[in-house]
């Protein structure tokens, strides 16, 4: 049997986001799973997110030696939520609500999503 995350992971390295889809309750499921999340069912099918999405939430992190940078939750359009960085921007500017889209960058070899502004704001 495949892991649940053996999906992402091959859609990340493919340069897409992916995320299952519940074929009984018409919910998208993430972060991958064998049951939905929602309603429990086993039908799950892996869709390509279009990777746009807004902030949700936001936090600016200090490690000593380092830049400071942001982890965000992002609320994907096709209805779901995960949790990564704002790049392209000062960790401080990264603003709740504001548009992101997904790219995906390789760090430490292995591909990553990640998300950059769609807009500035003034």
């Amino acid at each position: 049997m495949t892991a649940p995350s053996q999906g992402y992971a091959d859609g990340l390295a493919a340069g897409e986001l992916r995320f299952q889809y519940c074929a009984d309750c018409d919910e998208a499921v993430f972060y991958p799973r064998v049951l939905c999340r929602h309603c429990g069912s086993e039908s799950l099918a892996w869709e390509v997110s279009s990777g746009l999405g807004a902030v949700y939430a936001t936090t600016v992190l200090h490690k000593r030696g380092s830049d400071p940078y942001n982890v965000a939750l992002i609320d994907l359009d096709e209805g779901f939520r995960m949790m990564s960085r704002v790049e392209g921007v000062a960790a401080e500017d990264v603003a709740i609500g504001s548009r992101v889209g997904v790219t995906v960058i390789t760090e430490d070899d292995a591909p990553l999503a990640v998300f950059r502004p769609l807009e500035v704001r003034a």
